[in-house]
């Protein structure tokens, strides 16, 4: 009865909680977390970096699409399986949350061992495929094979973060991947330099750090209202499947375009040497940190979205969309006036002693800080369309950044233009995707406040209307 009087508890608060207290409270934990995790591969590139080899440096960069592709499956079956939940608990449905926990979570475990199997068994030609040269494929194969062997962890990982947070239990999230990167931290130097591993040090780091981070995450889902994994919850039935497909691969299609995209900046980079590799591997990491915090700001609102949006309260969407649009874009403002006054340092952060890294990277790093404040419109954008289940408007806002864009201006703009061609390649993606986003989001909008109006004059709201 205590569950269930937590649980009803919990729905008041996601339903009645003026807007801006609820989107803080929820974001707080997971923009720390998101911070976090980028801050994981910031620690691999800096002390990969502390070996004074663009060819080191730039294995890291070239084994970014392989994490890529294990954070796609995690966030397809996290995601698919989150936002399903988020709904199924506002409408107070807690059999099929259960089930979708259960199956989203032991279906991405299980994708997760494929992979690692079939990484190891063709290591070789996979290594080569994501863009290296011959001096840093010697590195990127050391450091690959550490993480697909903590390739089922890490996929699972990302499932229980992304149910946790769902639930609005971001601060279990939050511990689970703080601890793990805290101990990266400190695991990094110790393998890399006093046991001699050098860039396969730091691989075995991160997926020691990510199994405890898995382990606490786990544990997580064991305490208070959580939902609990149950390995009898878990359903095979297609049309379960179809639920997490479709609330979960616009995330499965950004994500593994996104890995893509950058097998295609290697292989671009690669016709103008390893510093050219290294300088875009290090803005790529300097770029995932800057937007990390509207990531997890936008990972606080999900929760709020999809509890409401399940409730049928469309105007606390609207309005949570439009608050965390704001924020956003604030913080984003900051970050890319920071870029841009201090690129070249932030650079040197990484790599020093290259004159060359430091001047391709700076340059690269202040063109994409040009367009830095509108990723907030974006991300935002998808993560509500994802959430209330529009997979399709989803997926096309999803792959319009790495996909319809910038894997053609990457590919052909090097030819006209040489390394200024790979520089500009991700600035001119992202203003075209504001130009497919906009009228997408805001055609969104106009159908949930129609929503919200019929509603009112049917008197059909599901709930008090209470502050926004």
């Amino acid at each position: 009865m205590n569950r269930v009087q937590t649980a009803e508890s919990k729905l008041a608060h996601m339903l009645t909680t003026p807007i801006p207290a609820l989107v803080l409270s929820l974001s707080i934990p997971t923009i720390i977390s998101m911070l976090i995790t980028a801050f994981y591969n910031m620690v691999d590139t800096y002390f990969v970096g502390l070996i004074n080899n663009p060819s080191a440096t730039g294995a890291v960069g070239v084994c970014l699409p392989l994490m890529a592709i294990l954070q796609a499956v995690g966030f397809m079956f996290g995601h698919g399986s989150g936002n399903y939940i988020s709904r199924a608990l506002g409408a107070k449905d807690m059999e099929n949350a259960r089930r979708m926990a259960s199956t989203g979570f032991f279906s991405a475990l299980l994708c997760g061992v494929v992979i690692g199997v079939l990484g190891l068994t063709f290591l070789t030609p996979l290594v080569w495929g994501l863009g290296s040269t011959p001096t840093i494929a010697p590195f990127a194969m050391g450091y690959a094979r550490y993480i697909l062997i903590g390739s089922p962890w890490m996929v699972a990982s990302l499932v229980l973060n992304n149910q946790l947070r769902f639930q609005g239990n971001a601060m279990f999230a939050m511990v689970g991947i703080t601890v793990g990167a805290l101990l990266n931290v400190a695991l990094d130097p110790l393998f890399i330099f006093t046991f001699g591993m050098g860039v396969s040090g730091a691989a075995l780091a991160t997926i020691i750090s990510q199994f405890v981070s898995f382990v606490l995450l786990l544990w997580g889902t064991l305490r208070g209202d959580t939902i609990r994994i149950r390995l009898r919850n878990f359903s095979l039935k297609l049309s379960v499947f179809v639920e997490i497909f479709r609330g979960g691969v616009p995330s499965l299609f950004r994500q593994g375009l996104a890995s893509l995209a950058t097998v295609a900046l290697s292989f671009a980079a690669g016709a103008f040497g390893d510093t050219a590799i290294a300088a875009m591997s290090i803005v790529g990491r300097v770029m995932l940190f800057a937007v990390s915090a509207v990531i997890g700001f936008g990972q606080g609102f999900q929760p709020v979205c999809g509890f409401n949006y399940g409730a049928m309260r469309y105007d606390r969407v609207r309005s949570a969309f439009w608050y965390a649009v704001r924020i956003s874009t604030g913080v984003l403002v900051l970050a890319s006036a920071a870029g841009m006054l201090f690129a070249p340092q932030i650079v040197e952060l990484f790599l020093r002693g290259y004159p060359e890294v430091t001047a391709i990277g700076a340059l690269s790093l202040r063109l994409q800080c040009v367009l830095l404040p509108f990723s907030s419109f974006l991300i935002l954008s998808n993560m509500m369309l994802q959430t209330i289940g529009l997979a399709k408007e989803a997926t096309l806002v999803a792959v319009s950044r790495q996909g319809l864009f910038f894997l053609p201006t990457v590919l052909l703009l090097p030819s006209f233009l040489g390394i200024l061609g790979v520089q500009l390649s991700q600035p001119i993606s992202d203003l075209l995707s504001m130009i497919v986003t906009i009228p997408i989001t805001f055609h969104v909008l106009a159908d949930l406040k129609r929503k919200e109006a019929q509603l009112a004059a049917n008197g059909e709201a599901a709930t008090a209307h209470a502050p926004v």
